[in-house]
């Protein structure tokens, strides 16, 4: 520990005094250089096959929090409270006096953060820690931190030394100059202090913004966490990290494209870098209706190839930009967190089971059933209850594993907005009314990043299945600050950006069509093709709900052509125009709820016209005027 300290002042940076006080009196700590030590600690040591995380709760007993098993291609955890096994939506809570909109710690719990820090330090005191350096970002971009944690949790330091970029020791780069953010894990506290609840207290201070976990789900520490440092940065100087994953695309005919693809977890972003699966024939399966069985497939002899660039979050900082009219964004995190609820059975996404069945280095595997020793299959779901496969599933996977992926920052050519939309039937009609893709103004993508619907079904997290707001960005769960501020950040970036296109596609389902993410993928492959967003005036007309911007008229990839059933959902039969004016309600009335929020005296004044225009019942024509008379 002294080297660490030592090391740290010669490159004149300093700890907080409570955390050097922490480090020199715990009961042992171990500095930690590579994933690879994190991994060797993971199931109590290297020659452990398994191992139990369990920790003695006071008025508990033993309980324990993790079962990990070493593995032939990597580390497994699994989680015995199914609770465990997804992010609760509601963990954060704010442990300082500075600007927020989220609910403060005091407010919540009825007594000062400053109690239950002194305890976390008594605690973590008592323990053995593990402690490394990590940097959140890319190129000098992004933010410092330190990781404090029990030994006895190597599996989630391991999966936050991948998830940012584990900093060794001894040769910290020139523009680590600070530490900007501290973690500290304290899981036994899930139950003393907080009746089982994943929380994360974030304190914000004058020398760095830090993080209490009370939990061992990296989802909303180790990841979002640090995403929350991210936009705290940027919120004050004026940029956004964004929720996204980002792919660069090249047509059969050389054409380019680079698609930036949005939304509230579950939205789609990780399955944008998927490949597309044939059916057995070949051809590729749009959608199964759901009431009467159809299955409408249509052919494609060539996809185009892509490169994947970000997977869940991008920075689009300032240093970064060009004065193009498009956005530029970098890759905010050296590990991607995958979901793999999609694969069900071997084949079904055989690029990422390449690279996950025989890694060059150790992965970490979440919610897989595994034993000891194995090789832990990602189509292998751990069951919440018999038969009932975890809808969150997940590997740690380092970026420069993915097959191609670009590491420098790419210019945005569209950007997309993703929404998980319900089944609809004339039983149980829904607000699935979106049909394949839709082209929305710039205006009007904003709004739906301002109201950013978490929609059905949605895999990643605890929630009630009914359509909630993810927030401003669709990250602001992760977000700290004033949600005007983001708003605001939002629509000079959407300003600043004129060249950028916009769209909205749905998954899951379009009306009575099961169709899981094909509606993105086929958009991928169609825009790819053409190498841009301008579309003939006769293909698209304003749509019959002026949120959903304008929809296709008909649309033909590869000669073969999409229904009409899939482009505008009205023309379904178990939906039909009624139905469809229902969906639209009720798509309208959630929209009118969320907007109300935003509108503060602090909100920009273009912002307010915009949601004026919403308001006031606006079509999709005086949505385009709002921005061109700005």
């Amino acid at each position: 520990m002294t080297n660490l300290l030592s090391v740290l002042e010669g490159k004149n940076i300093i700890l907080p005094l409570h955390v050097e006080d922490l480090l020199r009196n715990c009961k042992s700590v171990t500095i930690f250089n590579t994933t690879q030590e994190l991994a060797d600690i993971s199931t109590g040591g290297k020659e452990n096959k398994e191992f139990e995380v369990k920790y003695d709760v006071p008025g508990k007993g033993e309980i324990i929090e993790a079962i990990v098993h070493r593995v032939k291609n990597g580390i497994s955890a699994n989680y015995p409270d199914a609770y465990m096994r997804r992010r609760d939506p509601n963990t954060m809570l704010i442990a300082d006096d500075l600007p927020t909109d989220k609910p403060r710690f005091a407010d919540k719990m009825g007594y000062e953060f400053s109690k239950i820090q002194t305890e976390t330090f008594d605690w973590l005191k008592k323990q053995d820690l593990a402690v490394f350096l990590y940097w959140a970002g890319h190129d000098g971009i992004g933010v410092s931190g330190l990781a404090i944690a029990p030994a006895n949790a190597g599996f989630f330091a391991m999966g936050l030394s991948m998830l940012q970029s584990i900093v060794h020791s001894q040769n910290i780069p020139d523009y680590f100059t600070k530490i900007d953010s501290i973690i500290f894990v304290a899981p036994p506290f899930r139950h003393t202090h907080f009746d089982g609840k994943q929380v994360v207290a974030h304190k914000r201070t004058k020398t760095a913004h830090e993080i209490y976990s009370y939990n061992l789900y990296p989802g909303p520490s180790a990841k979002k966490g640090i995403y929350s440092v991210l936009l705290d940065k940027g919120e004050k100087e004026g940029w956004i990290t964004a929720h996204c994953s980002t792919v660069r695309m090249t047509s059969p005919y050389d054409n380019t494209l680079t698609i930036m693809h949005e939304g509230a977890s579950g939205g789609g972003k990780s399955e944008m870098l998927q490949h597309i699966v044939r059916e057995p024939e070949g051809e590729i399966l749009l959608g199964v209706n759901i009431v009467n069985g159809e299955r409408r497939t249509i052919s494609i002899p060539m996809f185009c190839k892509f490169e994947p660039v970000t997977d869940d979050m991008a920075i689009c900082h300032p240093l970064i930009q060009k004065k193009n009219g498009k956005l530029r964004v970098m890759d905010a995190e050296n590990g991607w967190f995958l979901r793999v609820d999609g694969i069900k059975s071997y084949g079904d996404d055989p690029a990422l089971e390449k690279v996950t069945i025989s890694p060059s280095e150790p992965l970490l595997f979440l919610n897989i059933e595994t034993e000891p020793d194995c090789t832990a299959l990602v189509w292998n779901h751990k069951e919440d209850a018999p038969g009932k496969p975890c809808p969150n599933p997940r590997v740690v996977v380092p970026r420069e594993m993915i097959p191609g992926t670009i590491s420098k920052p790419v210019s945005v050519d569209v950007r997309s907005f993703g929404i998980r939309t319900p089944p609809f039937t004339a039983e149980n009609p829904s607000y699935s009314i979106v049909g394949l893709f839709h082209i929305l103004p710039p205006a009007l993508a904003w709004l739906w990043r301002l109201v950013a619907p978490r929609g059905y079904a949605n895999p990643s997290i605890v929630s009630t299945g009914d359509m909630e707001s993810e927030g401003v960005g669709s990250y602001w769960p992760f977000a700290t600050g004033k949600m005007v501020h983001h708003a605001n950040l939002l629509l000079q970036q959407i300003v600043d950006t004129p060249r950028v296109s916009y769209t909205l596609v749905p998954n899951q389902h379009i009306g009575a069509w099961k169709v899981g993410f094909k509606p993105q993928l086929m958009m991928r492959e169609y825009l790819t093709r053409r190498g841009n967003l301008r579309l003939r005036d006769d293909q698209m007309q304003p749509a019959r709900c002026a949120l959903l911007g304008y929809e296709l008229n008909f649309l033909t990839i590869e000669a073969g052509k999409i229904p009409s059933r899939f482009l505008k959902v009205y023309r379904q039969p178990e939906v039909g125009e009624a139905g469809y004016d229902q969906g639209a309600e009720l798509l309208q009335g959630f929209f009118k709820k969320e907007l109300g929020k935003y509108m503060t005296p602090e909100l920009a004044p273009l912002g307010r016209k915009i949601i004026e225009t919403f308001l006031n019942n606006g079509s999709v024509e005086d949505y385009v005027r709002v921005m061109e008379a700005n």
